[in-house]
Protein backbone atom coordinates (compact mmCIF):
# COMPACT_ATOMS: atom_id res chain seq x y z
CA UNK A 1 0.00 0.00 0.00
CA UNK A 2 2.80 2.45 0.66
CA UNK A 3 4.51 1.66 -2.21
CA UNK A 4 1.40 2.16 -4.34
CA UNK A 5 0.81 5.40 -2.44
CA UNK A 6 4.48 6.60 -3.50
CA UNK A 7 3.97 5.93 -6.79
CA UNK A 8 1.22 7.83 -6.86
CA UNK A 9 2.50 10.96 -5.52
CA UNK A 10 5.74 10.24 -7.68
CA UNK A 11 3.18 10.22 -10.85
CA UNK A 12 1.91 13.83 -10.00
CA UNK A 13 4.86 15.21 -9.18
CA UNK A 14 6.07 14.48 -13.23
CA UNK A 15 2.62 15.64 -13.82
CA UNK A 16 2.94 18.79 -12.30
CA UNK A 17 6.73 19.36 -13.33
CA UNK A 18 5.61 18.45 -17.40
CA UNK A 19 3.06 20.92 -17.14
CA UNK A 20 4.84 24.10 -15.80
CA UNK A 21 7.62 23.05 -18.23
CA UNK A 22 4.96 22.98 -21.18
CA UNK A 23 3.33 26.62 -20.11
CA UNK A 24 6.92 28.09 -19.44
CA UNK A 25 7.71 26.57 -22.62
CA UNK A 26 4.88 28.20 -24.58
CA UNK A 27 5.04 31.43 -22.45
CA UNK A 28 9.06 31.71 -23.87
CA UNK A 29 8.28 30.95 -27.21
CA UNK A 30 6.21 33.87 -27.21
CA UNK A 31 7.97 36.06 -25.67
CA UNK A 32 11.01 35.48 -27.59
CA UNK A 33 9.27 35.81 -31.08
CA UNK A 34 11.28 38.38 -32.67
CA UNK A 35 9.95 38.29 -36.37
CA UNK A 36 8.06 41.14 -35.45
CA UNK A 37 10.12 44.78 -35.23
CA UNK A 38 8.74 47.51 -33.14
CA UNK A 39 8.43 50.44 -35.32
CA UNK A 40 7.72 53.22 -32.74
CA UNK A 41 10.08 53.83 -30.08
CA UNK A 42 7.70 55.34 -26.96
CA UNK A 43 8.98 58.34 -26.63
CA UNK A 44 9.08 60.72 -29.87
CA UNK A 45 7.99 60.00 -33.64
CA UNK A 46 11.19 59.68 -34.89
CA UNK A 47 10.81 57.77 -38.26
CA UNK A 48 7.31 59.00 -38.73
CA UNK A 49 6.21 62.28 -40.52
CA UNK A 50 2.88 64.36 -39.66
CA UNK A 51 1.02 67.58 -39.13
CA UNK A 52 2.89 68.39 -35.55
CA UNK A 53 0.01 70.67 -34.41
CA UNK A 54 -1.77 66.62 -34.78
CA UNK A 55 0.60 64.62 -33.73
CA UNK A 56 2.57 63.58 -30.67
CA UNK A 57 3.83 61.33 -27.78
CA UNK A 58 1.93 61.39 -25.15
CA UNK A 59 2.64 58.97 -22.01
CA UNK A 60 4.28 56.78 -24.15
CA UNK A 61 1.87 56.50 -26.50
CA UNK A 62 1.16 58.08 -30.04
CA UNK A 63 -1.43 60.62 -30.17
CA UNK A 64 -3.85 62.27 -32.98
CA UNK A 65 -6.07 65.02 -31.75
CA UNK A 66 -8.09 66.94 -33.95
CA UNK A 67 -10.52 70.19 -32.27
CA UNK A 68 -13.68 70.41 -34.88
CA UNK A 69 -15.12 70.84 -38.10
CA UNK A 70 -13.19 74.17 -39.27
CA UNK A 71 -9.82 73.00 -38.19
CA UNK A 72 -8.44 70.25 -41.33
CA UNK A 73 -9.96 70.99 -44.86
CA UNK A 74 -9.09 67.36 -45.73
CA UNK A 75 -7.81 63.89 -43.94
CA UNK A 76 -4.67 64.25 -42.54
CA UNK A 77 -2.15 61.39 -41.77
CA UNK A 78 1.01 60.35 -39.32
CA UNK A 79 3.39 58.68 -42.18
CA UNK A 80 6.07 55.75 -41.37
CA UNK A 81 9.03 56.79 -42.90
CA UNK A 82 10.93 53.44 -42.08
CA UNK A 83 9.99 52.07 -46.32
CA UNK A 84 6.98 50.43 -48.26
CA UNK A 85 4.89 47.64 -46.90
CA UNK A 86 4.60 44.71 -49.71
CA UNK A 87 3.51 41.31 -47.37
CA UNK A 88 3.50 41.82 -44.13
CA UNK A 89 1.40 41.10 -40.62
CA UNK A 90 1.55 44.82 -38.73
CA UNK A 91 0.02 44.77 -34.96
CA UNK A 92 -0.97 48.00 -32.75
CA UNK A 93 -3.08 48.34 -29.90
CA UNK A 94 -5.65 51.58 -30.46
CA UNK A 95 -8.03 53.29 -28.80
CA UNK A 96 -10.11 56.77 -29.81
CA UNK A 97 -12.78 58.57 -29.26
CA UNK A 98 -14.87 61.41 -31.08
CA UNK A 99 -14.62 60.90 -35.00
CA UNK A 100 -13.21 57.45 -36.55
CA UNK A 101 -9.69 56.94 -38.04
CA UNK A 102 -7.61 54.83 -39.54
CA UNK A 103 -4.90 52.64 -40.39
CA UNK A 104 -3.36 53.19 -44.57
CA UNK A 105 -1.27 50.37 -45.77
CA UNK A 106 -0.06 49.93 -49.68
CA UNK A 107 -0.86 53.38 -49.52
CA UNK A 108 0.16 56.34 -51.80
CA UNK A 109 0.74 60.11 -50.98
CA UNK A 110 -1.39 62.25 -52.73
CA UNK A 111 0.66 65.70 -52.92
CA UNK A 112 -2.07 66.89 -54.94
CA UNK A 113 -4.70 67.15 -52.15
CA UNK A 114 -2.46 68.41 -49.56
CA UNK A 115 0.45 67.82 -47.25
CA UNK A 116 0.14 64.43 -45.49
CA UNK A 117 -2.47 63.94 -47.64
CA UNK A 118 -2.69 59.65 -48.02
CA UNK A 119 -5.21 57.65 -50.60
CA UNK A 120 -5.48 53.59 -50.87
CA UNK A 121 -5.99 50.50 -48.40
CA UNK A 122 -7.17 51.21 -44.83
CA UNK A 123 -8.08 49.28 -41.60
CA UNK A 124 -10.58 51.50 -40.63
CA UNK A 125 -11.03 52.46 -36.75
CA UNK A 126 -14.72 53.02 -36.30
CA UNK A 127 -16.97 53.67 -33.52
CA UNK A 128 -20.24 51.64 -35.21
CA UNK A 129 -19.33 47.83 -35.11
CA UNK A 130 -19.66 47.06 -39.24
CA UNK A 131 -17.11 49.96 -39.74
CA UNK A 132 -14.41 48.85 -37.47
CA UNK A 133 -11.61 47.45 -38.80
CA UNK A 134 -13.59 47.17 -42.20
CA UNK A 135 -11.59 48.19 -45.26
CA UNK A 136 -11.98 51.69 -46.85
CA UNK A 137 -9.81 52.83 -49.45
CA UNK A 138 -9.19 56.21 -48.71
CA UNK A 139 -10.07 58.31 -52.35
CA UNK A 140 -10.23 54.87 -53.79
CA UNK A 141 -13.24 52.60 -53.62
CA UNK A 142 -15.04 53.48 -50.44
CA UNK A 143 -16.19 51.06 -48.12
CA UNK A 144 -14.94 47.79 -49.71
CA UNK A 145 -15.63 44.90 -47.12
CA UNK A 146 -17.35 45.77 -43.87
CA UNK A 147 -16.78 43.89 -40.72
CA UNK A 148 -18.27 40.50 -40.93
CA UNK A 149 -17.74 39.86 -44.17
CA UNK A 150 -15.73 37.48 -46.83
CA UNK A 151 -15.49 39.20 -50.35
CA UNK A 152 -13.85 38.94 -53.71
CA UNK A 153 -13.21 41.66 -56.05
CA UNK A 154 -12.81 39.98 -59.83
CA UNK A 155 -10.87 41.39 -62.66
CA UNK A 156 -13.61 43.54 -63.86
CA UNK A 157 -14.55 45.40 -60.43
CA UNK A 158 -17.69 43.60 -59.35
CA UNK A 159 -17.35 42.47 -55.55
CA UNK A 160 -19.09 39.15 -54.12
CA UNK A 161 -19.82 38.49 -50.67
CA UNK A 162 -18.61 34.76 -50.22
CA UNK A 163 -19.29 34.86 -46.08
CA UNK A 164 -21.13 36.67 -44.05
CA UNK A 165 -21.17 36.74 -40.39
CA UNK A 166 -21.71 38.98 -36.82
CA UNK A 167 -19.30 41.62 -36.80
CA UNK A 168 -16.97 41.40 -33.76
CA UNK A 169 -17.76 44.12 -31.44
CA UNK A 170 -15.95 46.12 -28.95
CA UNK A 171 -15.70 49.47 -27.05
CA UNK A 172 -13.52 51.51 -29.01
CA UNK A 173 -12.65 53.88 -26.75
CA UNK A 174 -11.14 51.00 -24.74
CA UNK A 175 -7.30 49.57 -25.94
CA UNK A 176 -7.76 46.60 -28.26
CA UNK A 177 -4.96 45.01 -31.05
CA UNK A 178 -5.89 45.55 -34.71
CA UNK A 179 -4.33 43.44 -36.96
CA UNK A 180 -3.55 43.48 -40.94
CA UNK A 181 -2.09 40.24 -42.97
CA UNK A 182 -1.39 41.08 -46.49
CA UNK A 183 0.00 38.76 -48.64
CA UNK A 184 -0.23 39.09 -52.14
CA UNK A 185 -3.65 39.82 -52.68
CA UNK A 186 -5.10 38.59 -50.36
CA UNK A 187 -5.87 40.26 -46.92
CA UNK A 188 -7.38 39.81 -43.11
CA UNK A 189 -8.13 42.06 -40.37
CA UNK A 190 -8.23 41.20 -37.29
CA UNK A 191 -9.49 42.73 -33.44
CA UNK A 192 -7.84 40.85 -30.56
CA UNK A 193 -7.24 37.91 -32.75
CA UNK A 194 -10.87 37.81 -34.10
CA UNK A 195 -11.07 37.56 -38.22
CA UNK A 196 -13.20 41.20 -39.17
CA UNK A 197 -12.72 40.33 -43.08
CA UNK A 198 -10.93 38.78 -45.64
CA UNK A 199 -10.46 39.96 -48.98
CA UNK A 200 -9.86 38.81 -52.08
CA UNK A 201 -8.77 41.73 -54.97
CA UNK A 202 -8.52 40.49 -58.65
CA UNK A 203 -9.07 44.33 -59.82
CA UNK A 204 -5.43 45.05 -61.19
CA UNK A 205 -6.76 48.47 -62.45
CA UNK A 206 -8.02 49.32 -58.50
CA UNK A 207 -5.21 47.31 -56.21
CA UNK A 208 -2.43 47.92 -54.90
CA UNK A 209 0.49 45.19 -53.15
CA UNK A 210 2.39 47.80 -52.22
CA UNK A 211 2.83 51.25 -50.56
CA UNK A 212 3.24 53.75 -47.24
CA UNK A 213 1.96 52.79 -43.70
CA UNK A 214 0.08 55.68 -42.15
CA UNK A 215 -2.37 56.64 -39.29
CA UNK A 216 -5.52 59.15 -40.11
CA UNK A 217 -6.93 61.99 -37.93
CA UNK A 218 -10.10 62.25 -39.93
CA UNK A 219 -11.76 65.78 -40.64
CA UNK A 220 -14.86 67.01 -38.97
CA UNK A 221 -15.74 66.64 -35.50
CA UNK A 222 -12.88 66.38 -32.74
CA UNK A 223 -11.39 63.03 -32.08
CA UNK A 224 -8.99 61.91 -29.90
CA UNK A 225 -6.79 58.63 -31.42
CA UNK A 226 -3.75 56.39 -29.57
CA UNK A 227 -1.94 53.67 -30.85
CA UNK A 228 1.10 51.64 -28.83
CA UNK A 229 2.56 48.31 -29.40
CA UNK A 230 3.30 49.18 -33.11
CA UNK A 231 4.93 46.24 -34.47
CA UNK A 232 5.54 45.14 -37.83
CA UNK A 233 6.74 41.67 -39.70
CA UNK A 234 8.10 41.77 -42.99
CA UNK A 235 6.65 38.54 -44.99
CA UNK A 236 8.07 36.86 -48.08
CA UNK A 237 7.36 38.26 -51.60
CA UNK A 238 4.85 36.93 -53.76
CA UNK A 239 1.42 35.28 -53.05
CA UNK A 240 -0.79 36.48 -56.10
CA UNK A 241 -3.62 34.62 -56.68
CA UNK A 242 -4.71 34.26 -60.38
CA UNK A 243 -7.75 34.83 -61.06
CA UNK A 244 -7.90 31.66 -62.89
CA UNK A 245 -7.16 29.39 -60.07
CA UNK A 246 -9.65 31.08 -57.65
CA UNK A 247 -13.35 29.88 -57.10
CA UNK A 248 -16.09 32.02 -55.89
CA UNK A 249 -18.53 29.59 -54.13
CA UNK A 250 -21.77 29.87 -56.35
CA UNK A 251 -24.03 31.27 -53.84
CA UNK A 252 -21.94 34.36 -53.93
CA UNK A 253 -24.42 37.72 -54.59
CA UNK A 254 -23.03 40.78 -56.00
CA UNK A 255 -22.88 43.65 -53.80
CA UNK A 256 -24.50 46.33 -55.74
CA UNK A 257 -23.52 49.55 -56.15
CA UNK A 258 -25.55 52.10 -54.83
CA UNK A 259 -27.28 54.24 -57.59
CA UNK A 260 -28.99 57.71 -57.06
CA UNK A 261 -32.89 58.04 -56.97
CA UNK A 262 -33.98 58.14 -61.00
CA UNK A 263 -36.92 59.72 -62.07
CA UNK A 264 -40.24 58.02 -61.85
CA UNK A 265 -41.12 56.77 -65.31
CA UNK A 266 -44.27 54.67 -65.74
CA UNK A 267 -44.47 51.14 -65.11
CA UNK A 268 -43.05 48.71 -67.81
CA UNK A 269 -45.18 45.86 -69.10
CA UNK A 270 -45.04 42.50 -67.30
CA UNK A 271 -43.72 40.78 -70.22
CA UNK A 272 -40.45 43.42 -70.04
CA UNK A 273 -40.20 42.57 -66.60
CA UNK A 274 -40.18 38.91 -66.75
CA UNK A 275 -37.55 39.21 -69.80
CA UNK A 276 -35.48 41.09 -67.33
CA UNK A 277 -35.68 38.85 -64.26
CA UNK A 278 -35.09 36.08 -66.29
CA UNK A 279 -32.24 37.55 -67.78
CA UNK A 280 -30.83 38.37 -64.05
CA UNK A 281 -31.07 34.61 -62.86
CA UNK A 282 -29.24 33.15 -65.95
CA UNK A 283 -26.04 35.72 -64.81
CA UNK A 284 -25.50 33.46 -61.68
CA UNK A 285 -24.00 30.64 -62.72
CA UNK A 286 -21.42 31.85 -65.64
CA UNK A 287 -20.78 35.38 -64.10
CA UNK A 288 -19.15 33.17 -60.66
CA UNK A 289 -15.89 31.74 -62.33
CA UNK A 290 -17.86 30.31 -64.99
CA UNK A 291 -19.15 28.17 -61.98
CA UNK A 292 -15.77 25.85 -61.80
CA UNK A 293 -15.18 23.80 -58.79
CA UNK A 294 -12.70 24.78 -56.29
CA UNK A 295 -9.10 24.26 -57.80
CA UNK A 296 -7.19 21.37 -56.80
CA UNK A 297 -4.83 23.42 -55.49
CA UNK A 298 -6.55 25.68 -53.11
CA UNK A 299 -7.29 22.14 -51.26
CA UNK A 300 -5.54 21.42 -48.22
CA UNK A 301 -5.26 17.08 -48.10
CA UNK A 302 -3.44 14.90 -45.43
CA UNK A 303 -0.86 13.51 -46.22
CA UNK A 304 -0.76 10.33 -48.39
CA UNK A 305 -4.08 11.49 -50.26
CA UNK A 306 -4.43 12.32 -53.32
CA UNK A 307 -7.52 15.01 -55.19
CA UNK A 308 -8.96 14.99 -57.95
CA UNK A 309 -11.19 17.06 -59.84
CA UNK A 310 -14.30 15.01 -61.26
CA UNK A 311 -17.05 17.19 -61.88
CA UNK A 312 -17.83 21.10 -62.17
CA UNK A 313 -21.55 21.38 -61.29
CA UNK A 314 -23.48 23.66 -63.92
CA UNK A 315 -24.95 26.09 -61.94
CA UNK A 316 -27.55 27.11 -64.63
CA UNK A 317 -28.99 23.44 -65.20
CA UNK A 318 -28.44 21.79 -61.83
CA UNK A 319 -28.12 24.88 -59.19
CA UNK A 320 -25.77 24.09 -56.07
CA UNK A 321 -24.98 21.26 -54.64
CA UNK A 322 -24.98 20.89 -50.95
CA UNK A 323 -25.01 17.52 -50.12
CA UNK A 324 -23.97 14.16 -50.71
CA UNK A 325 -24.64 10.83 -50.05
CA UNK A 326 -23.45 6.99 -51.42
CA UNK A 327 -26.10 4.16 -51.36
CA UNK A 328 -25.60 0.32 -51.43
CA UNK A 329 -24.19 0.04 -54.88
CA UNK A 330 -22.00 2.98 -54.40
CA UNK A 331 -23.51 5.51 -56.51
CA UNK A 332 -23.64 9.24 -55.05
CA UNK A 333 -26.84 11.11 -54.82
CA UNK A 334 -26.56 14.79 -54.60
CA UNK A 335 -29.18 17.58 -53.60
CA UNK A 336 -29.63 21.04 -55.12
CA UNK A 337 -29.62 23.89 -52.44
CA UNK A 338 -32.76 25.33 -53.75
CA UNK A 339 -34.07 22.65 -56.39
CA UNK A 340 -34.23 18.52 -56.52
CA UNK A 341 -32.10 15.34 -56.32
CA UNK A 342 -29.06 14.15 -58.66
CA UNK A 343 -27.73 10.55 -58.96
CA UNK A 344 -24.48 9.36 -60.82
CA UNK A 345 -21.66 6.99 -60.80
CA UNK A 346 -18.06 7.89 -59.46
CA UNK A 347 -15.79 7.86 -62.43
CA UNK A 348 -12.97 5.62 -62.37
CA UNK A 349 -9.71 7.20 -60.69
CA UNK A 350 -7.95 9.74 -63.29
CA UNK A 351 -11.62 9.97 -65.19
CA UNK A 352 -14.04 12.61 -65.28
CA UNK A 353 -17.64 12.85 -64.42
CA UNK A 354 -19.70 13.74 -68.08
CA UNK A 355 -22.96 16.34 -67.52
CA UNK A 356 -24.74 13.38 -69.37
CA UNK A 357 -23.73 11.22 -66.70
CA UNK A 358 -25.58 13.01 -64.14
CA UNK A 359 -29.60 11.56 -63.51
CA UNK A 360 -32.29 13.65 -61.62
CA UNK A 361 -34.47 11.81 -60.15
CA UNK A 362 -38.05 12.13 -61.15
CA UNK A 363 -39.50 12.94 -57.72
CA UNK A 364 -41.19 15.90 -56.31
CA UNK A 365 -38.78 17.33 -53.30
CA UNK A 366 -36.63 20.02 -53.33
CA UNK A 367 -34.24 21.49 -50.54
CA UNK A 368 -32.99 18.54 -48.92
CA UNK A 369 -30.13 19.99 -46.43
CA UNK A 370 -29.03 16.05 -44.97
CA UNK A 371 -29.19 12.18 -47.27
CA UNK A 372 -28.82 9.01 -45.52
CA UNK A 373 -29.18 6.02 -47.23
CA UNK A 374 -30.32 3.05 -45.32
CA UNK A 375 -32.70 0.42 -45.21
CA UNK A 376 -33.16 0.51 -49.12
CA UNK A 377 -34.36 3.81 -49.05
CA UNK A 378 -32.99 7.10 -49.13
CA UNK A 379 -34.01 9.04 -46.08
CA UNK A 380 -33.81 13.03 -46.41
CA UNK A 381 -33.97 16.23 -44.31
CA UNK A 382 -35.96 18.98 -46.32
CA UNK A 383 -34.92 22.15 -44.70
CA UNK A 384 -37.14 24.62 -47.47
CA UNK A 385 -36.74 28.40 -46.03
CA UNK A 386 -38.54 29.29 -49.00
CA UNK A 387 -41.58 27.18 -47.91
CA UNK A 388 -42.05 26.01 -50.87
CA UNK A 389 -42.33 22.77 -49.24
CA UNK A 390 -42.83 21.81 -45.99
CA UNK A 391 -39.68 20.99 -44.33
CA UNK A 392 -38.76 17.95 -42.26
CA UNK A 393 -38.00 14.12 -42.34
CA UNK A 394 -38.84 12.15 -45.61
CA UNK A 395 -38.43 8.89 -46.98
CA UNK A 396 -37.49 8.31 -50.97
CA UNK A 397 -38.02 4.69 -52.02
CA UNK A 398 -38.28 2.89 -55.43
CA UNK A 399 -42.36 1.87 -55.26
CA UNK A 400 -41.77 -0.69 -58.74
CA UNK A 401 -38.29 -2.03 -58.91
CA UNK A 402 -37.07 -0.35 -61.69
CA UNK A 403 -34.39 0.83 -59.40
CA UNK A 404 -34.69 4.55 -59.32
CA UNK A 405 -36.27 5.85 -56.76
CA UNK A 406 -39.59 7.43 -57.22
CA UNK A 407 -41.81 7.71 -53.99
CA UNK A 408 -41.92 10.65 -51.48
CA UNK A 409 -43.21 9.99 -47.95
CA UNK A 410 -43.17 12.39 -45.17
CA UNK A 411 -42.45 10.97 -41.92
CA UNK A 412 -42.04 14.57 -39.55
CA UNK A 413 -42.96 17.58 -40.45
CA UNK A 414 -40.79 19.97 -38.85
CA UNK A 415 -40.13 23.73 -38.00
CA UNK A 416 -37.20 25.45 -39.75
CA UNK A 417 -36.34 29.17 -40.65
CA UNK A 418 -33.38 30.61 -42.47
CA UNK A 419 -30.08 28.28 -42.93
CA UNK A 420 -30.35 26.63 -39.44
CA UNK A 421 -32.54 23.66 -39.98
CA UNK A 422 -32.71 20.07 -40.25
CA UNK A 423 -28.97 19.72 -41.55
CA UNK A 424 -28.25 15.90 -41.30
CA UNK A 425 -29.76 12.29 -41.27
CA UNK A 426 -27.88 9.81 -38.86
CA UNK A 427 -28.22 6.42 -38.06
CA UNK A 428 -29.41 5.66 -33.97
CA UNK A 429 -26.86 4.06 -32.04
CA UNK A 430 -28.24 0.68 -32.56
CA UNK A 431 -28.08 0.84 -36.40
CA UNK A 432 -32.04 0.28 -36.52
CA UNK A 433 -33.09 3.74 -37.31
CA UNK A 434 -32.41 7.08 -38.59
CA UNK A 435 -33.19 10.09 -37.12
CA UNK A 436 -32.64 14.14 -38.26
CA UNK A 437 -29.81 15.74 -36.89
CA UNK A 438 -30.65 19.10 -35.12
CA UNK A 439 -27.31 20.18 -33.88
CA UNK A 440 -28.17 23.03 -36.22
CA UNK A 441 -31.19 24.55 -35.51
CA UNK A 442 -31.38 27.14 -33.22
Amino acid sequence: MINIMRRIQLAKMILVQATAVLILGCTTASAQDDSFKSIFNGKDLKGWDGNPDLWSVENGVITGKTTGPAQLKYNQFLIWRGGKVKNFEFRAKVKHTGNNSGIQYRSKELPAIGKWSVGGYQCDLHPNAPYNAMIYEERGRGITVTNGQGVVADPEGKRWITDQRDPVKVDTTQWHEYSIIAKGNHIVHKIDGKMTIEFHDFDEKARSLEGVLAFQVHRGPAMNVQIKDVRLKVLPDGGVIDFKNFAIPSDAHVIEKKKPTPKKKKPAPKKKQAAKSKKKRAQVGPAIGENKATPIANITKPEGFNVELIYSVPGIEQGSWVNLCNDDKGRIYASDQYGGLYRFTPPAPGKELKKSDVQKLPINIRAVNGMLFAFDALYVGVNDYERKMESGLYRITDSNNDDMLDKVEKLRGMEARGDHGVHAIVLTPDKKRSLPDLRQQR
